[in-house]
């Protein structure tokens, strides 16, 4: 009996208790809602900061099209169709180039071909049109097409005076260049000697291990290592979100439109009663003075249209910038179809080190001094290749008379292999890498050297898989200084710091197997965009697409959700030091969970684990009563804490009056810059 009445009054204490929290929460709920329009009123001001950067943006790129238009110094803006097309039909024009004048030459071609590339990234969706996405990407195209031909020409050029360029010892002409962006040789079979079979050029391994009946004819190989990728089709660029935009601004546009109808007739109604005032006016000192109000309130109303109209367009731009943002981390529905057993998936990997262009050339006629002059033949068809192996073998005994040729190249000093590299050749007819045709490949990562065989030649390149450092295991975005921070991102294999301050980044510091690892990007300033493309090249990609999610298990996010939250971060980012949270895996897809906490000194920093959590679902913040110690999860609001309809007021409650005014005085393009980030590596989706 006693037990059973201490069991329900326990029962009875626990009901209680649950009613209480009950009210308690529903309380909460309540205060939440009663000042949720106000919370998000200051929030819309403070993200009028992503409006404003993109008015930066903008200014930025009528800057340089000014500073690029009083520079004259003869080079042409590759924006405009007139200047570029009449680059590109000059340089046509210009024959007998050397190797050296079109190396030197590429360099203003490579940039211009970065220029184009940079503003298809860097304008926004909403600005772009189908017609100047075709423009760009045509000159994109005219400018690679033209420096290959370039190449092949020079390459021409070279070998009809291969006889007057022999070895003395080997009797065969050997050519390299070495440039920032090619690496040239060229070999020109003289003597053909079939003993002559290993070609290696200038005392290093590159080279090749050619058949016999190569090395008994008359050809010249070589090989063309563009550090650029300028074979692999290009991308299509996104354009979905004009429609979106459309579809999310129509209600913002109509507000302006309304806005515009409503001063006009205020305007009206205001001077119809002072104009049969004027008419009506007895005395000349009267009328004088009703002009006089007129004006005034003419003037009033005007400036009232005007500040009206510029509220309404702002509105229009912020929500331009937030569809914007979001299309930004939304995920495709379908994987891209690849038919070939053999094809490269390039959304699953991704080239890297530039491409090697082999090739083997009938070698032309040479050049024959006569009587002072230097007598040449020309071809008509110019520059031959000579087909390996050759389309009928019929006329040959030996079935293995065209065994595959053995090639060693040396791998980009500067490109990071996580793995060993896979090596992929270009079908021509299929406009796409392959992987069939090679055999017996082996990698000296020391050396750096990569050998392989290959059936017949064609340009090749190296691939790693784009995701090997996704998902990450964890992240951290630290203040370093107001509007100055430090994201880290930790992977399997690396560890990569990033500085992003103003509208800038820069990589601090790479660390791999907890080695720091040197690399030409530390120390250089670039914008975001750019920042991205050169980490990319280099191999370290971090940056999630919109097609990973079929590669990677992820912690997938509400996209509405996870952007919101990439915002409020921004905002408080010069305050506030963030990072990754065990949790954030457990919790449903409509929530987000990091680790916060003020920012203070490195020492302090180090000895407190026990960060703070926060809970945020896109409209509601919320502190949690576990830690990241903590050996269940649960939703529990930490005791003598509320709900709240962002981050900014949630830390508000608990922030020194130093830290608020650290994340007020923020500037724009420093808050645009780290959300930019943040939304490029997806930390919360990809962890």
């Amino acid at each position: 009996e006693e037990a059973r009445v201490k069991h329900e009054k326990e029962e009875m204490e626990r009901l209680e208790r649950q009613r209480i929290d009950r009210e308690k929460w529903h309380q909460l709920e309540a205060l939440d809602l009663e000042r949720r329009k106000e919370e998000l009123e200051e929030l819309y001001l403070l993200e009028a900061c992503f409006s404003e950067a993109e008015k930066l943006k903008q200014d930025t790129r009528l800057l340089s099209q000014w500073n690029h238009y009083i520079q004259c110094d003869g080079s042409p803006d590759p924006s405009i169709s007139p200047e570029i097309n009449t680059f590109i039909s000059l340089w046509k024009e210009e024959t007998n180039e050397t190797l050296e004048e079109v190396i030197a030459k590429s360099k203003l071609v490579l940039n211009l071909i970065e220029k184009l590339r940079l503003l298809l990234l860097q304008m926004p969706s909403y600005d772009l049109e189908d017609k100047t996405i075709k423009q760009y990407q045509g000159s994109i195209l005219e400018l690679q097409e033209l420096l290959h031909l370039k190449f092949n020409t020079a390459t021409e050029i070279l070998l009809r005076q291969a006889s007057t360029l022999a070895d003395l010892d080997s009797g065969n002409m050997e050519k390299v260049i070495q440039d920032e962006n090619v690496t040239l040789y060229v070999w020109a079979n003289l003597k053909k000697n079939p003993r002559y079979r290993s070609i290696r050029f200038s005392e290093t391994q590159i080279g090749f291990e050619i058949p016999r009946i190569l090395a008994t004819s008359d050809i010249a190989v070589r090989l063309l290592h563009t550090h650029y990728d300028h074979v692999t089709p290009l991308w299509p660029v996104l354009t979905p979100l004009q429609e979106r935009v459309a579809t999310v601004t129509d209600s913002v546009e109509d507000e302006v439109k309304n806005g515009e109808a409503e001063i006009s007739d205020e305007l009206q109604e205001e001077n119809k009663p002072q104009e049969c005032e004027s008419v009506s006016v007895q005395e000349e000192e009267t009328t004088f003075e009703e002009e006089g109000d007129i004006e005034v309130q003419t003037s009033s109303v005007q400036e009232e249209a005007e500040a009206t109209k510029c509220e309404l367009e702002t509105k229009l731009l912020s929500e331009t910038v937030f569809a914007a943002q979001l299309l930004l981390i939304e995920n495709a529905n379908e994987k891209p179809c690849f038919f070939g057993d053999n094809e490269v998936d390039l959304c699953q990997f991704t080239t890297l080190g530039g491409v090697y262009h082999l090739d083997i050339f009938e070698l032309p006629p040479q050049c024959k001094p006569m009587k002072g002059w230097i007598i040449v033949e020309l071809l008509k068809e110019g520059l031959r290749k000579y087909i390996y192996p050759p389309e009928s073998t019929e006329d040959f005994e030996t079935e293995n008379a065209f065994p595959p040729i053995e090639v060693t190249l040396e791998v980009q000093e500067d490109v990071i292999f996580f793995e060993d590299p896979m090596v992929a050749r270009w079908d021509a007819e299929g406009k796409h890498w392959q992987t069939d045709g090679i055999s017996n490949v082996s990698y000296k990562s020391e050396e750096r050297l990569i050998t392989f065989s290959l059936e017949t030649f064609s340009p090749v390149t190296l691939i790693q898989d784009a995701h090997i450092n996704m998902p990450f295991q964890s992240w951290e975005l630290r203040p370093l200084d107001v509007n100055k921070v430090l994201l880290t991102v930790t992977t399997v294999f690396t560890e990569i710091e990033i500085q992003i301050k103003e509208n800038l980044c820069m990589l601090a510091s790479i660390k791999l197997d907890n080695k720091k690892h040197s690399s030409i990007l530390e120390g250089r300033w670039m914008t975001p965009i750019s920042f991205i493309l050169a980490l990319k090249e280099t191999g370290l990609n971090i940056f999630p697409t919109r097609h990973s999610h079929f590669y990677v298990v992820i912690n997938n996010k509400d996209p509405l959700v996870e952007m919101k939250a990439y915002r409020q971060l921004a905002l408080l980012s010069s305050a506030f030091a963030f990072g990754w949270s065990k949790w954030n895996v457990v919790c449903s897809s409509k929530n987000v969970i990091v680790k916060l906490r003020e920012h203070v000194s490195e020492e302090e920093l180090v000895q407190d684990f026990n960060w703070p959590l926060l809970m945020f679902s896109g409209d509601r913040a919320q502190r949690l009563n576990i830690n990241e110690n903590s050996e269940t999860f649960s939703e529990a609001l930490k005791e003598e804490t509320e709900f709240h309809s962002t981050l900014y007021h949630m830390v508000k409650d608990f922030a020194s009056k130093e830290a608020m005014e650290k994340i007020r005085s923020s500037k724009c393009q420093f808050i645009d810059s780290v959300c930019y980030m943040l939304l490029s590596t997806r930390v919360l989706s990809y962890s």
